[in-house]
């Protein structure tokens, strides 16, 4: 028997025992074993998430959900590793993972295995365990205030706060005459100023075989799905 995960896991029968992993982190964005997803790891709240955020063949939807109401939710930043608490003494955390394939959830560990790989075991009615390992393709991710208070928490009020004091007329390198100051007519050319960039998103950067896609995921911890606890 054989459930394959969206996530890339599989349930399967003489599934070999895993190995902890000893002070590793499993947060960062990791290639499930298939290639056809990565999935973005990031604690909030206290415990671990896992959502999607990036697709091999993009516009996918969860139409195997039983739910009437999210089959044509997109698996795009869908949640699949649910509120997954440390276990004491070891480098592992358990609770459950959604399975697109089906629509269900079963209960699940993930085990760090050095920092490049990431151990994902998933067991059906607490038996036929089965497991794969994922490979990194993103740095861990840090701890940050929305992922801290991520339940109910309100979105951040835009990227970095503007330094203050910008005024003088020296705008910071790189920013293209970042919004010249009011009133600072003077020793201007009378051109337009470019409008200034807008601040970059965190983790960009393409992952392999992404095509250069710009990342539409973010801080995972601020999805109502996960901000909300609900699945």
């Amino acid at each position: 028997m054989r459930l394959a995960l969206y996530t890339g896991i599989i349930l399967a029968s003489g599934y070999t025992c895993l190995t902890p992993a000893l002070a590793a982190d499993p947060t960062g964005d990791w290639r499930v074993a298939d290639g056809v997803a990565n999935i973005r790891v990031a604690q909030c709240n206290g415990s671990m998430w896992g959502a999607v955020s990036w697709e091999k063949q993009p516009g996918g939807r969860d139409e195997n959900n039983p739910d009437v109401s999210k089959k044509n939710r997109p698996t795009l930043a869908m949640a699949t590793l649910i509120d997954m608490k440390k276990k004491p003494g070891v480098d592992q955390w358990e609770g459950q993972v959604y399975n697109a394939k089906d629509g269900q959830l079963y209960s699940a560990t993930i085990t760090p295995a050095g920092t490049d790989q990431l151990e994902i075991k998933g067991c059906v009615m607490g038996f036929l365990c089965g497991g794969e390992t994922w490979t990194r393709v993103s740095p861990p991710i840090p701890l940050s205030p929305a992922n801290a208070m991520a339940k109910g928490a309100p979105k951040p009020t835009g990227a970095a706060p503007k330094a203050q004091g910008a005024s003088q007329g020296t705008a910071p390198q790189g920013t293209a005459q970042a919004a010249a100051p009011q009133g600072t007519s003077q020793g201007t050319t009378g051109a337009t100023a470019p409008a200034p960039a807008a601040a970059p998103k965190t983790a960009t950067t393409a992952k392999p075989g992404q095509k250069g896609a710009a990342d539409t995921v973010g801080d995972i911890c601020l999805l109502p799905e996960i901000a909300g606890f609900a699945h």
